[in-house]
């Protein structure tokens, strides 16, 4: 089960990115990450990650399944 993490820093639009964390190549720097832990997939994380920011989204590149663009 993958572990995830959001980044605490919000995108351009607002966005702030969940993502796979053994798998993606884009994570954000260690101190911009906050963990949501293991989820068995994207859609449950960012579910998680809405929490605490409701405006969250799936990386393009890890978690394609939960980029809304």
């Amino acid at each position: 089960m993958p572990w995830y993490c959001v980044n605490k820093n919000a995108q351009s639009n607002g966005d702030h990115e969940v993502h796979d964390t053994g798998s993606c190549h884009n994570l954000p720097l260690p101190e911009n990450q906050l963990s949501l832990g293991y989820h068995s997939d994207c859609h449950s994380a960012v579910r998680e990650a809405k929490k605490t920011y409701p405006q969250s989204n799936g990386c393009a590149f890890c978690s394609p399944a939960c980029n809304t663009g």
